[in-house]
């Protein structure tokens, strides 16, 4: 893993592949015991949850199913701090155990956002799972109940995060270095 350049900024190797896919295992074998015989529905978040969501439900051996919601909240490196809504959830989720699938928790308002969307639909119980937490730009008060690797607060991209569009399909996270 070199630097890389996306448009203006510049990014360094920060997560390889192999400790992301250890994390993610882990997260999984914890959602298996914990959800066993509750036939979780896995709302995954797009964009940028897409890539972590695959693998994630790959390691699921629960019965279980999937769906998808498009959320956007970022443009260029910030978070906006508004949520808008591209694709809502098709589902009834009607005493069902959902697991909300995030890229990333950083701010907490996308999540905020979804849990309220979802509450008002009458979910059993509304788990969140997410790739990476940034504790220390959570401005909400969220839980975030599946956490596979806790970051600073810096900007990265790779394994499904952006920076204006562009960085998802890298296979390692790397962060800004500018």
């Amino acid at each position: 893993m070199n630097t890389i350049q996306i448009k203006d900024k510049k990014f360094v190797p920060y997560i390889d592949r192999k400790k992301i896919q250890e994390a993610i295992q882990k997260v999984a074998a914890r959602i298996n015991e914990d959800l066993a015989g509750q036939n979780p529905l896995f709302i995954c978040v797009l964009n940028g949850a897409f890539v972590f969501a695959a693998d994630l439900f790959r390691e699921i051996t629960i019965d279980s199913e999937i769906t998808f919601m498009r959320m956007k909240s970022y443009s260029g490196t910030q978070s906006t701090g508004r949520v808008k809504e591209i694709q809502g959830l098709g589902e009834d989720i009607t005493e069902r155990t959902v697991v909300v699938v995030e890229d990333i928790v950083d701010t907490g308002y996308t999540i905020q956002h979804i849990k309220e969307q979802l509450r008002a639909r009458n979910p059993k119980d509304i788990r969140v799972a997410s790739l990476l937490f940034k504790p220390e730009a959570l401005k909400c008060d969220i839980k975030v109940d599946y956490v596979a690797l806790e970051i600073p607060n810096a900007f990265i991209v790779g394994y499904g995060l952006d920076y204006d569009e562009q960085g998802r399909n890298l296979k390692d996270i790397y962060v800004i270095s500018e």
